[in-house]
């Protein structure tokens, strides 16, 4: 009788229901550390959660169909399928050196300390190899981490995706792909480490910002698209030779998409739904907006009309521009990047490549490479609160902050050239990584995948 009195009370009764809270409560002021470390363990939030996965597809759609749209519109007709499959290839490889070996080389902290400056603050281990350690129920922070690997991932592809447009219309597809493969582990994943890894890693100690990957994907593919464009050598008949896009419709609906894609990109690198995504998400949309009527008005000036081509590629200089400013500038402070980026990409793509007689085909490192240079910069002057930006770290000035902007721009400079440099050479020296002359005037889409972009 006296078991059934239990059992009756503390399982179905309202009084033993009533017992257990009291009991519970009574627990947790009792042992107010039990409580503490349960309110501090990560919990899922469904918001966050969706809002990282619309993010994490709205970056993937940047490389397919976003730029692979808008590169293979601006080169020839008989070089179409060769960008686009270039970028569908990419998207691939990435994935699985991702799960491979670049996410362990890019986020492992085995090493790494807060304020000291070992090998680990330069690159990862490999105790994340093929993602042994990922746990079906792990979170980073409130979302899964699989959400944050695979949101990295959308980064990783995308990089040497934006180098294609340097090389673009001469490059074989085999050197091409195996120099992604050793750039993305010896220069993307190293960055992306020392920027983004946490306490320890090199740009963290320095007190780099850099939101959503100014250094880590524009000025590193900027700088390797240099170093293609210039180890290659030009295009047969570059620059004597007129050679416009084949189809600029084709182009702009893929700048249109990048366009909308970025918005993943940056307000998304916030990784929650939160206040300032949004202000990440505005303050893209200004820069842009500004970067694009600047680079018109500079090209309605110097040619007599704006044009198109002009257009689009002002606006992807300011999406450039604003990436690693985009969660710590206000609209003030987008709007001058996007002035400053609009004229400065104008003059590099069009004067400077002139004067220099590089042939970056598709302006990779005109608007990626000096875009991200502008933006990391400035990242550090629109911070300021002054501009409506968040403000710097205690103790630190607006000169400080634009320092340790320019240490970093310089390190992945350095680091990517010499690294993109190395390979390129290498290759050159082995397997070759141009196609022959007559192999370029048939087009690389016959000659490289026995494939016509038309049939007409």
């Amino acid at each position: 009788m006296e078991d059934f009195f239990v059992k009756r009370t503390f399982a179905s009764g309202k009084y033993g229901r009533l017992l257990l809270v009291a009991l519970v409560a009574g627990l947790a002021c009792l042992m107010p550390g039990v409580a503490l470390a349960q309110d501090e363990a990560p919990t899922l939030d469904s918001g966050n959660t969706a809002w990282m996965l619309t993010a994490t597809a709205l970056v993937l759609f940047m490389t397919i169909p976003g730029l692979s749209l808008f590169y293979a519109g601006l080169v020839r007709r008989k070089n179409v399928l060769s960008v686009l499959m270039q970028c569908f290839a990419l998207t691939a490889l990435g994935t699985i050196l991702w799960v491979g070996v670049g996410y362990s080389l890019a986020f492992n902290t085995t090493g790494m300390e807060a304020g000291m400056t070992n090998l680990n603050s330069f690159v990862g281990g490999f105790d994340d190899v093929m993602l042994r350690t990922l746990k079906r129920d792990a979170l980073s922070g409130t979302y899964p981490t699989s959400v944050f690997i695979m949101f990295q991932m959308t980064f990783f592809i995308i990089t040497p995706a934006l180098i294609c447009g340097a090389y673009a219309e001469r490059m074989k597809f085999s050197s091409m792909m195996i120099f992604s493969t050793l750039w993305l582990l010896l220069s993307y994943a190293p960055i992306c480490h020392m920027a983004w890894s946490g306490p320890g890693a090199l740009f963290n100690t320095w007190g780099v910002m850099d939101f959503a990957g100014g250094t880590v994907v524009h000025i590193n593919a900027g700088i390797a698209a240099l170093m293609a464009c210039i180890i290659l050598g030009k295009r047969a008949g570059f620059p004597e030779k007129a050679m416009p896009p084949h189809n600029l419709t084709m182009a702009v609906t893929g700048a249109g998409m990048l366009w909308v894609g970025w918005f993943g990109f940056n307000a998304g690198s916030e990784f929650a739904a939160d206040g300032i995504a949004g202000m990440a998400m505005l303050v893209t949309q200004i820069a842009t907006g500004m970067a694009t009527l600047t680079w018109m008005a500079a090209e309605w000036i110097k040619n007599g009309k704006p044009s198109v081509l002009g257009a689009v590629t002002g606006a992807v200089a300011g999406l450039v521009a604003i990436t690693p400013a985009s969660g710590t500038a206000g609209p003030m402070g987008a709007m001058i990047i996007g002035v400053a980026v609009g004229i400065i990409c104008f003059f590099s793509a069009t004067s400077l490549k002139r004067a220099l007689g590089y042939d970056d085909s598709l302006d990779a490192f005109g608007v990626h490479g000096v875009g991200g240079v502008v933006g990391a910069l400035l990242t550090g002057v629109c911070a300021s609160t002054a501009l409506g930006g968040v403000g710097y770290a205690e103790g630190v000035t607006m000169g400080a902050q634009v320092f340790a902007q320019l240490k970093s721009v310089l390190v992945t400079l350095v680091w990517s050239g010499a690294v993109s440099a190395v390979i390129l050479l290498a290759l050159k020296a082995t397997i070759g990584i141009r196609v022959s002359e007559e192999q370029e005037s048939q087009g690389l889409d016959i000659t490289q995948h026995e494939e016509e972009g038309y049939y007409l």
